[in-house]
C-alpha cells in the first residue's frame, strides 16, 4: 500500500478519510489542491476587490459596495444632550482639593486616566485665551495656508495687553540679555574697561559635556524612580533643580526621591534638620553609604518596594535610577544595597563613564548614572571646585581657592585637624603646615600649591568637619519657628530642656576625665548644629561604641547616633562604649559639693559600671 498522494487520494475516494472534507466538491478542487486548500485560499482573497484586465472592478470586496441601504437612527432626545456635565463651581472645588493633594509628597494619584486631567490641570502662567485662540487657528486653517508655495507666514502676537505690560515685559527680556552677554564675556576673559576678569578654566566646564548629558537622560527615560542624592554638607549646592524642573513637566509620572548622602559627616540635628526642610517637597531620607556599617539602608529598600507594590498591577519591575552632582555617592549607595562591590567607587569625580543596569532584587532594577553639572550663572569656580565636581589636580594654581575654603570652616576646626595654630590668614596657614610636613621647594621655600591640593582633598573627603546650616523658619517677629522633631535625626526628644539659668547664680562645671592627651582625636563637631558659644542646652553625652551593645537607658531605643561632636569647650567629650545621660542637680546652686552620678546599665555586670565625678568649679555667686 502506498503512503503518498495517490495513497491519499485513494482513501478520499473510498470515503476513509476522517477530515470530514471527502464528500465536499470546492470549484478548483484536483490532484494538487485538497478542498481544504481551496476554502483557505479563497478566504485570503475575500478582502479584495476583483478587477478585470482593464483595472475595473468588477466584483466589490466585503464593505465596498456603492450600494448603500438607508440607515435609520432611533429619534431620542439622548443624542442631543451632553453625556458629562459639571459646573464651574464644582470643578473649582474639585481643582483645589486636587492641587493639594498633589503637593504632598506622601501621596500618589491613582487612575489618573479616569479624572479630565486636562481640566484640571492649569498653569498659571500660561494665558487660556492665547492658547484657545492658536488651537482654534489651527483648526480652522486650510492645509494650503499653512504648507506648501501658498503657505502665509505666521503674524506676530504681541501677549501684553497693556502699553506698560509690554513695557515691563521688553525691560524683563533685556535684563536676561545683558545677563547671558556678562556670563559669555565672564568664559571668554574679555570685560568693558575696568579691570578685565580671568577666563574661566576648561576644567571648570566638566560634568556638561552632550555625552553625560545623553547618559542621563536615558537614565530618566528608563526609570520609574529617580534617587536624587545630595550631599548632607551642601544639599542646595548639590541639587539639580533643572532635572526636578524637567521631570516635572514632561515626566510627572516618575518618582522623584531625595537621599541625603554623608550623613555621618554633619551632626545628627542638621541632618535632622535637613531632612524636615527637603521632606515638605520631595520624600527625603538620610543615608551613609558603607557596605559594613551602613545607615538608612532598611528604609530604603522598604520605600523601594512600596512603589514596586505600588506598580505591580501594571508592569513586571521597576528601575530606579540614581542622579546626582560627581562624588556624591550614588555608586556607593548601590555598592550598600547590594552589600558587595558592583561598582566602580573612587573619592574623585568622574569614576562613573556610562550607565550601569545592576539588578537589586527580583523586582527592583537599580541604574547608575554619571555625574552631571547643571549649568548656573551664580556658580563661581569656587563654588564648583569645593562641590568636588573637579579633580584638584588639574587646576592652576589652587591656593587662591583657599580663602574661599576657609570662610567654609571654623578657625579651631582647622587647628585641631592640623594642630597647627598662630596664624592669622590663609598664606601663613599653608606656609606652616607646608613646612610641618616637609613639602619644601629649591632653597627651602614651601611648596604652598602642593600642599593647598592637600587641604582640598581633606575638605573634601570629610577629614576637615564643616557643613552648611540648614535655613530655619521664623515668625514675622522673628522667632524662630519649631517644627516637627528636633534634636538628633530619628530621635524625639523625651526629657525636658534645662532652663536657662540666670547669669549671677550659676557657677561653671566641668568634667574631670581622665584622658590622655595622645589618644585624643578631633573626629567631629557639636550637635547643636554648629554653635559656636559652646553651652550646653542639657546634659546629654552620647558615648559612641566600638562595636559593642549600647546602653539600655530611656533614650537609647530612639537616639540614632551619626557621629561624635565636640566643638568650642565641648572639647573633653567621653569616648567610650555606652550611652551615659548625666543630670543636674539642685545642689551645684548651693553649697559646692561634689555631685557624683552613677551610670545605670540596666543590670549589667559591675565591670560595665563606670562612674563620673562632676566637680564644682569656680566662686559660688551670691
Amino acid at each position: 500500500m502506498g503512503t503518498f498522494k495517490k495513497e491519499k487520494n485513494r482513501r478520499s475516494r473510498d470515503g476513509t478519510s476522517t477530515d470530514g472534507m471527502a464528500n465536499v466538491k470546492v470549484k478548483g478542487e484536483n490532484f494538487y489542491r485538497s478542498a481544504k486548500k481551496v476554502k483557505t485560499l479563497n478566504m485570503y482573497k475575500e478582502g479584495k476587490a476583483q478587477r478585470n484586465a482593464r483595472g475595473e472592478i468588477t466584483k466589490s470586496a466585503i464593505y465596498q459596495s456603492r450600494d448603500v441601504p438607508q440607515a435609520r437612527i432611533e429619534p431620542n432626545r439622548k443624542w442631543f444632550t451632553n453625556t458629562r456635565v459639571i459646573s464651574q463651581d464644582s470643578l473649582t472645588a474639585f481643582r483645589e482639593a486636587m492641587a493639594e493633594k498633589a503637593s504632598d509628597p506622601y501621596q500618589v494619584l491613582l487612575k489618573s486616566n479616569k479624572l479630565p486631567m486636562s481640566l484640571l490641570k492649569e498653569d498659571k502662567n500660561i494665558n487660556g485665551l492665547k492658547q484657545h485662540k492658536a488651537k482654534m487657528t489651527v483648526e480652522s486653517s486650510p492645509f494650503s495656508e499653512v504648507f506648501g508655495p501658498k503657505a502665509q507666514r505666521k503674524r506676530v502676537t504681541i501677549g501684553a495687553g497693556t502699553l506698560e505690560d509690554l513695557a515691563g515685559e521688553a525691560e524683563k527680556n533685556l535684563g536676561t540679555y545683558h545677563d547671558k552677554v556678562e556670563h559669555a564675556k565672564y568664559l571668554k576673559g574679555e570685560g568693558e574697561g575696568g579691570d578685565t576678569p580671568l577666563a574661566l578654566e576648561p576644567i571648570f566646564n566638566k560634568g556638561g559635556s552632550k555625552r553625560i548629558w545623553n547618559e542621563l537622560y536615558k537614565v530618566l527615560d528608563s526609570s520609574d524612580v529617580v534617587l536624587h542624592v545630595l550631599d548632607a554638607r551642601d544639599p542646595l549646592g548639590t541639587r539639580c533643580r533643572s532635572v526636578e524642573k524637567y521631570l516635572k513637566a514632561e515626566a510627572p509620572h516618575k518618582h522623584l526621591i531625595f537621599v541625603l548622602n554623608k550623613c555621618d559627616l554633619v551632626p545628627s540635628s542638621v541632618a535632622a534638620a535637613w531632612v524636615r526642610k527637603l521632606s515638605k517637597e520631595r520624600p527625603c531620607l538620610a543615608f551613609h553609604a558603607s557596605i559594613t556599617n551602613s545607615f538608612g539602608k532598611g528604609s530604603l529598600i522598604s520605600l523601594l518596594r512600596q512603589f514596586s507594590t505600588l506598580h505591580a498591577k501594571d508592569r513586571k519591575e521597576i528601575s530606579v535610577g540614581m542622579i546626582g552632582y560627581p562624588n556624591v555617592g550614588k555608586s556607593s549607595i548601590i555598592n550598600t544595597l547590594r552589600k558587595k562591590k558592583v561598582c566602580t567607587v573612587a573619592p574623585i569625580p568622574g569614576e562613573t563613564k556610562v550607565w550601569q543596569y545592576i539588578s537589586l532584587m527580583k523586582r527592583i532594577n537599580l541604574i547608575d548614572c554619571p555625574g552631571i553639572v547643571p549649568p548656573n550663572m551664580n556658580d563661581t569656580p569656587e563654588d564648583i571646585l569645593l562641590r568636588g565636581v573637579v579633580r584638584i589636580e588639574n587646576v592652576e594654581h589652587p591656593s587662591h581657592y583657599i580663602p574661599a575654603l576657609m570662610n567654609k570652616v571654623k578657625k579651631h576646626h582647622m587647628e585641631r585637624t592640623y594642630d597647627l595654630r598662630g596664624w592669622d590668614d590663609y598664606m601663613t596657614f599653608l606656609e606652616l603646615l607646608a613646612r610641618k610636613n616637609g613639602r619644601l621647594l629649591k632653597g627651602g621655600e614651601p611648596d604652598v600649591e602642593g600642599i593647598s591640593k592637600m587641604v582640598v582633598h581633606d575638605f573634601l573627603r570629610g577629614k576637615i568637619p564643616w557643613f552648611t546650616p540648614c535655613p530655619t523658619a521664623t515668625d514675622p517677629d522673628g522667632t524662630p519657628v519649631v517644627e516637627g522633631r528636633e534634636g538628633k535625626l530619628g530621635e524625639m526628644p523625651k526629657k525636658r530642656k534645662r532652663d536657662e539659668p540666670d547669669a549671677d547664680g550659676v557657677s561653671v562645671t566641668t568634667q574631670n576625665v581622665d584622658k590622655n592627651e595622645d589618644e585624643e582625636e578631633f573626629d567631629g563637631f557639636d550637635s547643636a548644629g554648629g554653635s559656636q558659644d559652646g553651652s550646653d542646652e542639657d546634659l546629654d553625652i552620647n558615648v559612641g561604641s566600638d562595636g559593642e551593645e549600647e546602653g539600655h537607658d530611656e533614650d537609647a531605643e530612639d537616639r540614632i547616633s551619626l557621629g561624635s561632636s565636640s566643638d568650642g569647650e565641648e572639647e573633653d567629650e567621653i569616648a567610650e562604649n555606652a550611652n551615659t545621660t548625666v543630670a543636674s542637680d539642685d545642689s551645684s546652686e548651693s553649697g559646692g559639693a561634689p555631685v557624683i552620678v552613677n551610670e545605670d546599665k540596666g543590670g549589667r555586670s559591675n565591670k560595665r559600671r563606670r562612674r563620673w565625678s562632676v566637680q564644682e568649679k569656680g566662686e559660688n555667686s551670691q
